[in-house]
Order: C-alpha cells, then structure tokens, then sequence
C-alpha cells in the first residue's frame, strides 16, 4: 500500500490529533517488561525510546523532555519529500521545537507539553491554507 507523495495534498489532508497521555524520552541498556514503548531506536550509545511517563516513572527510568504526541492522520508516503520540511517550518515560526518519528503510514510529532495545544491549532491552520 503506497501513501501519499504529493506535498499539497498531504498537507491539505493531514488531520493532526492530539493523542491522549504524557511521554518522555529515555535511553536504557534493556527495555523493562514494564514499559511498552511508542518507539524504540538502538544507538551506540543505549536503546531511545519514547513511553507513557507513568510507565518509565513506575520502572524507575529516568526521562527527558516531558511532550505531548500529535499524530498525522494521512497516509504519507516513506518518499514523500517536504513534508516533515513545512511541518517543522510552520512549528518553527512560532519558536516550538519538534521531534518528528515517521512510522509506516502516519508522522508522529513529540512537541513539549506547553506547546501542543499552540502546535495542534498551527497545524490545522496550514491544512487549511493547504486546501485541495
């Protein structure tokens, strides 16, 4: 199944949500049985992931950067070229840094919790003014 490649049409469809909950990035040498992460990423240096805060706060792990997730709702193409660019343009205008994850259909972003309910009316607005 292909997702979308064109960068009006993903931005004009992109229906962000903010997904329930609070995150945080850790790193490990092991994943707790404990905690099931949203994403997990092996470097050199320990295994990254993102989990629910109360899961890594029960498990002991310590955490960095306390955000919030808003998902994109549109099925964007692994090849698609822009679109992650304008997403993080547009966050990046209004002073918000943002932690993209590209999964399979849907961008994932891990915007500091005071700054997601600000991000998640940006990024509607640019849909908006993306329109089909």
């Amino acid at each position: 199944m292909t997702g979308k490649t064109s960068l009006q049409d993903l931005l004009a469809s992109m229906e962000p949500v903010l997904i329930d909950g609070e995150f945080a990035f850790a790193t490990v040498d092991g994943i707790p049985d404990t905690i099931v992460p949203l994403m997990s990423f092996r470097e050199k240096e320990g295994i990254t992931i993102i989990a629910d805060i109360g899961q890594l706060e029960a498990a002991g792990v310590a955490y960095s950067f306390r955000c919030r997730q808003i998902t994109l709702n549109v099925h964007s193409s692994l090849e698609a070229v822009g679109f992650l660019a304008a997403i993080t343009a547009c966050l990046s205008e209004a002073g918000m840094g943002v932690n993209p994850i590209s999964a399979f259909y849907h961008d994932h972003l891990f915007i500091a919790e005071q700054n997601a309910a600000e991000a998640l009316a940006r990024l509607r607005a640019l849909s908006r003014q993306s329109g089909v």
